[in-house]
C-alpha cells in the first residue's frame, strides 16, 4: 500500500532545523489572505480549538519540527503530547525545547495510533494529509483521528485544497515539491460517515465552518473543526 511519499520525508530530515526557523517565522508573519479577520496564524487556530474541545489532553498528530504547537500549548497547561513521523523533526524539537522530551515520539499516520480509543479532547493535525495517498487518507488516517477523540472532542485539520496533486516550486529551498489536494466537501462526508460535524460560527461572524488562508507556495489551504458526536 502506498503511504506518506519518500520525497516528502527525506525533505523534512534534510532540512528540519532551518524548517523550524522558518516555521516560526512564517507563524510571526500570520497567514496570507485569511477568509477570516481573526483568522490570525497558528496560535489562532490552537485557541479557537481549545475553546472547543471539552477538556484540555490533546493531541498534535504530525507535529513537525520544533513541535511549536506542542511547546505553546504545553506552556499554557495543556495536557498536550505529539508525533511525526521524520525523526529529525522530533531530534530538532527537543534540541530546542528539552523540556518535551517525553511528550513527543515518532509515528507515522499511515498506521493505526497506537493510543486508546476516546483518548484525547481535541486533536489537531495541521498541513500533514498533503503528503497522505488517498486511499490511506480516507481508510486509515482520518478513521484513526476520530477514533482517537473523546464523545464530543473536536478534530482541527488543515489542508491543501484541490484535487488530484499539485507540482510547485518551493521559493525557501528552491526545490520542486508535489503535495496532493483534498476536496472539502470528500473530508467532510468522510468525517460525516464517522460520526462528527462540522463547527459552525458561533457568532455567526465567529470563527468555524470552512476558512481559508494561502502559504508561501502559493496553495489556498482549508481549515475546518469537526466535533465527534457523543
Amino acid at each position: 500500500m502506498d503511504t506518506i511519499k519518500p520525497e516528502s520525508l527525506d525533505f523534512y530530515r534534510q532540512r528540519s532545523q532551518h524548517y523550524a526557523a522558518f516555521k516560526s517565522q512564517f507563524e510571526a508573519g500570520g497567514f496570507e489572505n485569511p477568509s477570516h479577520p481573526a483568522l490570525h496564524g497558528d496560535e489562532s487556530l490552537t485557541t479557537f480549538l481549545t475553546a472547543l474541545a471539552p477538556g484540555n489532553v490533546g493531541l498534535d498528530a504530525g507535529c513537525g519540527a520544533g513541535a511549536v504547537d506542542v511547546a505553546r500549548l504545553r506552556d499554557a497547561g495543556y495536557d498536550v503530547i505529539g508525533f511525526d513521523a521524520v525523526a529529525e523533526n522530533i531530534e530538532t524539537a527537543i534540541l530546542k525545547t528539552p523540556k518535551l522530551s517525553k511528550y513527543l515520539k515518532i509515528a507515522d499516520l499511515s498506521n493505526p495510533l497506537l493510543y486508546e480509543s476516546d483518548s484525547f479532547d481535541f486533536v489537531m493535525c495541521n498541513a500533514v494529509i498533503q503528503h497522505i495517498t488517498p486511499s490511506v487518507l480516507f481508510d486509515i488516517t482520518i478513521p484513526e483521528l476520530v477514533r482517537v477523540l473523546k464523545p464530543q472532542g473536536v478534530l482541527q485539520l488543515v489542508f491543501k485544497i484541490g484535487s488530484g496533486m499539485a507540482n510547485v516550486r518551493d521559493g525557501e529551498y528552491g526545490v520542486d515539491r508535489i503535495f496532493h489536494l483534498y476536496s472539502e466537501q470528500d473530508i467532510l462526508s468522510k468525517l460525516s460517515d464517522l460520526g462528527c460535524h462540522l463547527v459552525l460560527p458561533s457568532p455567526p461572524d465567529g470563527l468555524g465552518g470552512l476558512m481559508y488562508f494561502t502559504d508561501n507556495k502559493p496553495l489556498r489551504h482549508c481549515v475546518l473543526y469537526a466535533r465527534k458526536h457523543s
